[in-house]
This record gives C-alpha cells, sequence and structure tokens, in this order.
C-alpha cells in the first residue's frame, strides 16, 4: 500500500514579474518586503484546480499584469508549472487608487503629525485594506482558498504591481 499523500496548502515562493513594478520608493519597497516575509511565513492558500488535479502543495506564485488583468502563475516546489489564474482588476480600480492616496497621507504623517492623527490615518487604511480584501477574497471563491491575512497580503502585492511613479 502507498503511504498517503501529505497535504500542504501553502505559499512557499513568492516572485512580482520585475517589468510590471515601473516605481518604487522606499516606504513602498519595504511594504514589499514584509508583505513577502509575512505571506512566507504564514499563509493558507489551496488552488481548486491543482489541487483536485492531486497537487496538495505547497506552491510557488508568481504575481504579474497583463492587459490589465492580475496573473497568478502557479508552480509546485519543483517549479513545475500547475495553473495560471487571470483576474479582471476593473473593480480593484477603484480600492487601489484609494489605497494609494492613504498610504501618502500616512506615509507623510509619520513623519511629521501627532499620534492621534497617525492613528486616525492608520485606521481609515485598514479599513480601505479590508474592504479591498473581501473583494479579493470573492474574486477568488471557487479558484483559491484562502483565508482572510493571506489574501491581504496577497491585494498589498497587488498594489506594489500597481505603482506608476
Amino acid at each position: 500500500m502507498a503511504p498517503p499523500l501529505m497535504s500542504d496548502p501553502r505559499i512557499i515562493d513568492i516572485k512580482l514579474d520585475e517589468a510590471t513594478i515601473v516605481w518604487r520608493n522606499p516606504d513602498i519597497e519595504q511594504e514589499r518586503r514584509v508583505a513577502i516575509f509575512d505571506l512566507i511565513e504564514e499563509n493558507t492558500f489551496k488552488p481548486m484546480r491543482s489541487w483536485e488535479a492531486g497537487h496538495t502543495g505547497p506552491y510557488k506564485l508568481e504575481l504579474s499584469v497583463i492587459d490589465g488583468r492580475l496573473s497568478i502563475s502557479i508552480a509546485d516546489e519543483a517549479d513545475k508549472p500547475l495553473e495560471t489564474l487571470i483576474l479582471g482588476l476593473a473593480r480593484f480600480r477603484r480600492p487601489i487608487r484609494e489605497y494609494f492616496a492613504i498610504c501618502d497621507s500616512y506615509y507623510q504623517a509619520i513623519r511629521k503629525a501627532t499620534a492621534a492623527e497617525i492613528e486616525t490615518i492608520d485606521m481609515a487604511r485598514r479599513g480601505i485594506h479590508n474592504r479591498a480584501t473581501e473583494l479579493l477574497m470573492e474574486r477568488l471563491e471557487g479558484k483559491v482558498e484562502t483565508d482572510f491575512t493571506t489574501a491581504r497580503r496577497l491585494f498589498t502585492l497587488i498594489c506594489v504591481l500597481h505603482i506608476r511613479g
């Protein structure tokens, strides 16, 4: 009898298409590094088509934006391509724009505002981020099973792909 397959539905590596990222500043670069580190440390990611085909993780992802769509290329730990998810980004334009605007206010506030002002802006930033995360989870429904924290970090990385300077 063959030993049972072990399942490990998580991301072990994630890359962003460097050609997609046109411009960075130190604050955004730090957010990118933290999001990737935190995502790799703890996440839940179960792509349904790959899972049903017997690929039970872990997974490697590459995120890119192609023709205004988010491409999530999923591979196994040996870099064998498993599937690519394509999500339209039209519904994310406004949340991404709002997130950039509030982040800019937050970074400026950190440098010169009072603690109360920073806290207020940070609460607004988290609210926008949470709403966008819920939207991402809706868009992934039926394609990927994930948790809120993982989707939140993925949304941060989707934003990094949209920086134009």
